[in-house]
């Protein structure tokens, strides 16, 4: 290779570099500002590693109407998501294997779901700050996983809504369907599929909703087996709201890979050209 095609090569592929990051960077939105990300600020301190969310009652959510049987739905310490407690209630956990990773910063607490409609309710919060017309992002971590002791492969996600709330569930037949009175805006997680007596690691997720007014509520609702209460049951975990992952994502990966291809060229060339000098 010549010269002057090397040195066209190296700005080449440092200007795509910056040109991908400069990209991903004006084309993301805001996030959508959400108190209490961690569940970690809690009225009443965890007192063993999972428990209750009703009972520690983290601070700026609220949960939804009562399920039809029983609110299984909990607040944990990072590495607790297999903890079971049968004397504590009916705090169970889940089956880890092959494992959940640890990926948000330290001090994050997680939100644990029954998929099963019949016994969860949704939890949600007044976003408020917001400017009508803007899109804004929300970023979170999801896992999944079986209750031990149960068999059968299983689907979990998390609805989650903007808009005016009161988001429940119907359960007068199986599938369960989800009730919205207000037609909030809905965007759904990636599913989840668990095979049976394991779990499914902790995974990145980002949705986009647009504001329609200046102050409007986000809600989220655990859903296994499509709306099914069948009872075998899938778990949802969520952690690390708009918080960023101590791992970085693969996408991230590549955009500082490309810049770091480039920069080498550069350092290279200024390099080989010193040599020569000399």
């Amino acid at each position: 290779m010549t010269q002057r095609a090397s040195t066209l090569a190296t700005i080449g592929l440092s200007a795509v570099g910056l040109s991908l990051g400069l990209a991903y960077s004006a084309k993301a939105n805001p996030m959508l500002p959400v108190t209490n990300i961690a569940f970690n600020q809690l009225t009443n301190p965890l007192t063993q590693a999972k428990d209750f969310f009703t009972l520690v009652q983290p601070t700026g959510w609220s949960i939804g109407a009562a399920a039809q049987i029983d609110n299984l739905i909990y607040v944990g310490q990072q590495g607790s998501e297999g903890f079971s407690d049968q004397s504590h209630g009916n705090i169970y956990g889940v089956y880890t294997t092959p494992g959940f990773s640890v990926t948000v910063p330290a001090g994050t607490n997680f939100y644990q779901a029954d998929g099963n409609p019949q016994f969860e309710s949704t939890i949600f919060e007044t976003v408020s700050g917001l400017t009508p017309g803007q899109k804004y992002d929300l970023t979170f971590q999801q896992a999944a996983g079986q209750q031990a002791g149960f068999t059968g492969n299983t689907t979990e996600q998390w609805k989650v809504f903007l808009g005016q709330g009161s988001i429940g569930v119907n359960c007068a037949s199986s599938p369960c369907t989800v009730v919205n009175p207000h037609g909030d805006q809905e965007q759904d997680s990636t599913l989840m599929s668990t095979l049976s007596g394991m779990n499914t690691d902790w995974n990145f997720q980002t949705l986009t909703f647009t504001a329609n007014a200046t102050s409007e509520v986000l809600t989220f609702l655990a859903w296994g087996d499509g709306g099914s209460t069948t009872n075998l049951p899938p778990t949802v975990f969520l952690e690390g709201v708009n918080t960023t992952p101590t791992v970085p994502e693969p996408a991230s990966l590549s955009l500082l890979g490309a810049a770091l291809l480039g920069l080498g060229g550069i350092a290279w060339r200024r390099r080989a050209n010193r040599d020569a000098a000399v």
